[in-house]
């Protein structure tokens, strides 16, 4: 069964018509008579229902990376969304499978950066810069894209290296072209004193460099891209935590708006926030700004701290949520009989660009 066979799939009554315990009872049997030979990771953002059933819990390139040192597995069943599964299958051996519950989890940050605009957009840039300009991209991105700047010389970065990486980019070239979060690079470049007034933003929609100066003066171009969730995050919210709760720290996903970074306490990658959240004292107040489903887990796992989300009307992820029980269940009963679907596969073409990319980051960071 191929992608477009099963973007819409309906699932049969065989699952559909089980109560969530029967449910639970039959994932839990498929997962002690596969043994060894199964290996579910699940996304920090992933639903509870999902996330209770994951061998390794973390974020999406810790997990392949996790997916890939486990050479029993024969069969990866990845609770999180397409790029992950994607990075996944570029790192594991050819003899396992990996594979998607759902083909409809993708991310709306990911799909920001189409190949084809990614191209287009590079043919101009040379003709204005030459080739004084190195590509980076964030893991959240997909192989597509990692293979496109592993092909020009670049690499990726994660949230936790993001600084390191644009460092090591700025010292070979003059440039740097960031893919695909806005927010992620203009961040990090502003953290290591950048100036904004040094950042133009690429418009991949109408393939025009967006910038009001003398374009020598760029030293970073953000595509213009986000992280739907993120972005939701807004000065009035830490305005608002401010005024009713005076003694609570703000900690926020760089992947926010600038002036939501700029104005919180902390900031930093989704481990950041976990181990700052672990590690604070009992009685301390913290409003968080990134994924509600991560939030909750981090509200319902420290009874004896104050959490809230930063956004009170701030909704879970909805591509992450595409992963749920009966679709786990199904992917599963299809691994048991033999007869995966939502496998994925990334060209060999394209995986051994998108792999350098992601080793030139892994020696750096």
């Amino acid at each position: 069964m191929g992608i477009l066979d099963t973007l819409h799939v309906s699932l049969p009554p065989s699952i559909t018509s089980m109560t969530t315990a029967e449910m639970e009872e039959r994932v839990r049997e498929i997962k002690q008579l596969m043994g060894s030979r199964l290996f579910i990771p699940g996304h920090h953002y992933q639903k509870d229902e999902v996330i209770q059933f994951a061998d390794a819990v973390g974020d999406s390139l810790q997990l392949a990376q996790v997916s890939a040192e486990n050479k029993e597995a024969e069969y990866i069943v990845f609770c999180g969304v397409h790029f992950m599964a994607e990075t996944a299958d570029m790192l594991t051996s050819p003899e396992q499978t990996v594979i998607l519950p759902d083909m409809r989890a993708g991310c709306s940050m990911a799909d920001m950066a189409d190949i084809f605009q990614t191209e287009k957009a590079w043919r101009k840039l040379t003709e204005t810069f030459g080739d004084g300009i190195l590509p980076l991209t964030y893991v959240n991105s997909t192989a597509a894209i990692k293979s496109f700047v592993g092909k020009y010389g670049g690499a990726t970065v994660t949230s936790s290296n993001a600084h390191k990486m644009v460092e090591w980019a700025l010292r070979e070239k003059e440039r740097i072209l960031f893919l695909p979060d806005q927010h992620l690079g203009r961040n990090t470049a502003a953290d290591l004193g950048i100036s904004l007034d040094d950042m133009a933003v690429f418009d991949p929609a109408t393939n025009d460099l967006v910038y009001d100066g003398d374009f020598e003066n760029i030293k970073v171009i953000l595509w213009k891209g986000h992280c739907s969730v993120h972005e939701n995050f807004t000065v009035k919210n830490i305005e608002s935590v401010r005024k009713n709760h005076p003694d609570m720290q703000v900690i926020v996903h760089p992947e926010c708006r600038r002036e939501v970074v700029e104005q919180s306490d902390y900031n930093g990658s989704t481990k950041y926030i976990i181990d700052m959240i672990e590690r604070a004292p009992s009685g301390s107040s913290w409003a968080i700004g990134t994924e509600m489903n991560l939030v909750k887990r981090l509200i319902a796992n420290h009874p004896d701290k104050h959490i809230i989300s930063l956004n009170p009307y701030m909704c879970p992820c909805l591509t992450m949520n595409r992963i749920d029980l009966p679709h786990l269940l199904w992917a599963l009963e299809h691994v048991m009989a033999d007869d995966p679907v939502n496998v994925i596969r990334v060209a060999p073409s394209v995986t051994t660009e998108a792999v350098r990319a992601l080793e030139r980051m892994l020696i750096r960071a």
